[in-house]
């Protein structure tokens, strides 16, 4: 009677997922935030794992967790299977619906920016699927299923797009814009702030008047959409980013009180991994909002 060898038991591929997400990221709490878990269930499934293999793969420390010898060399190996394994998905994705785009999007870019941009490329392509996802950091394209990114960055450092320069410059409603002759004047009024963008108001003064260290004296919104439509309303002065309100200056209902403006570091960027680049359907959304901020600059 012939005897079937035991065939060989691979772990968990959560378990794996779980190691190699913390083992790149520097710990369980990094890789609980890309995985979307909690950091109790990382630990849990790396856990497992050394388990199954016999040996650790982190020391664990109060201030952290730190990549044992064994770890570091299993680390390399590990984040080319998946890459390799998320480039496969995308590629079969793809194939299956080639004329949907995924976009990846700073919440005040997809809200102020994109959203009023999607219905004329929709009617220029009625065939296209466009679906987009608000998120405060650029993702890791090689782990999640989008097409494209869509952030203000270094354009050199992600290989990206330039879509739209971008300024800093006080914004208001006409009645209180009447009530503002110098810069100064900023002292004594209700600036608007955006949580993220707290540096904002500091940058545009401190270019503005030589030695003038501002601080504003305002509420502080995690919303940009928000913090504009509070401007909106007459609630104060905010610290804009030209190319989010640019509707409301052309329309009059927000205007800038004083011709001082200073230039954003980082533009407004568009990219997608080498990948997707020659993908018809990723390439006409590139270049169709490139030609729409074209038209608007």
């Amino acid at each position: 009677m012939s005897v079937a060898p035991p065939v060989p038991r691979l772990p968990s591929l959560n378990a794996l997922r779980a190691f190699e997400a913390s083992a790149r990221l520097g710990g369980f709490a990094q890789a609980a935030q890309e995985l979307n878990v909690l950091p109790g269930a990382v630990a849990a499934l790396v856990k497992k794992l050394e388990e199954d293999i016999g040996a650790p793969l982190f020391e664990r420390h109060v201030r952290g967790v730190r990549l044992t010898p064994l770890g570091e060399r299993a680390l390399p190996g590990f984040v080319t299977v998946f890459d390799d394994l998320g480039q496969t998905v995308r590629e079969l994705r793809r194939e299956a619906e080639p004329r949907k785009v995924h976009i990846a999007a700073l919440p005040a870019l997809a809200e102020l920016w994109l959203a009023p941009r999607l219905p004329a490329i929709r009617a220029k392509y009625p065939d296209m699927d466009i679906s987009v996802t608000a998120l405060e950091v650029p993702p890791n394209l090689k782990r999640v299923p989008f097409d494209l990114c869509l952030f203000y960055a270094d354009a050199q450092d992600r290989g990206a797009t330039v879509i739209s320069s971008d300024e800093l410059l006080p914004v208001c409603t006409p009645a209180i814009a009447a009530t503002l002759r110098t810069p100064m004047d900023l002292d004594n009024v209700t600036c608007l702030t955006d949580s993220a963008w707290s540096d904002d108001w500091r940058n545009w003064a401190s270019r503005s008047v030589d030695g003038w260290e501002f601080v504003p004296k305002g509420p502080v919104y995690s919303l940009y959409s928000l913090a504009v439509q509070e401007a909106l309303s007459g609630a104060g002065v905010l610290m804009a980013h030209k190319r989010l309100i640019e509707e409301h200056l052309h329309s009059g209902d927000l205007v800038a009180p004083f011709a001082i403006s200073t230039p954003l570091e980082m533009p407004i960027c568009l990219w997608s991994l080498p990948g997707g680049q020659g993908n018809k359907a990723v390439d006409d959304v590139t270049m169709e909002l490139k030609r729409l901020a074209d038209q608007t600059a």
